[in-house]
């Protein structure tokens, strides 16, 4: 899985890719654009292009294991798979922290004691063994 954490117009997510509880690598990339559409996802990793066709109009025959945040158009949503639509969607506050992922509740429990993003992901990775590597922030533009 991985951690990823939003806070202030910043999400911040780790670099560390797992498979079946073994470290694969601690240099994956979990941030990608499509048509100007800015994905942070975690899960399965096999998963992630039919995620991100589901958001874009074309679902999966088959279950999805992947979730995440979506950035479009400064909009901030999270993101998921549903077996009747192809992709459930859900706007964020931008206002309100959140996190997703294996140490979502690490992350969490830091930013309500004033963590930011970026350490709150740093504080999942002491706990989590399936967080790791290398935090990596981006700030969003929000245009709402």
């Amino acid at each position: 899985m991985t951690t990823i954490a939003y806070k202030d117009g910043v999400i911040a997510y780790d670099s560390r890719q797992t498979r079946s509880g073994s470290i694969v690598s601690d240099d994956a990339v979990k941030h990608q654009v499509v048509d100007s559409v800015s994905f942070f996802l975690s899960g399965a990793v096999c998963d992630e292009k039919a995620l991100i066709a589901a958001y874009f109009g074309t679902p999966s025959p088959v279950p999805v294991e992947c979730s995440g945040y979506v950035v479009d158009g400064g909009r901030l949503q999270m993101v998921g798979h549903d077996d009747k639509t192809g992709v459930w969607r859900q706007d964020l506050d931008p206002t309100n922290p959140d996190a997703i992922g294996s140490g979502y509740a690490y992350a969490l429990a830091a930013m309500d004691m004033g963590a930011s993003a970026e350490e709150a992901v740093r504080a999942a990775m002491k706990r989590d063994i399936y967080t790791g590597g290398k935090v990596r922030t981006v700030r969003i533009a929000r245009d709402q």
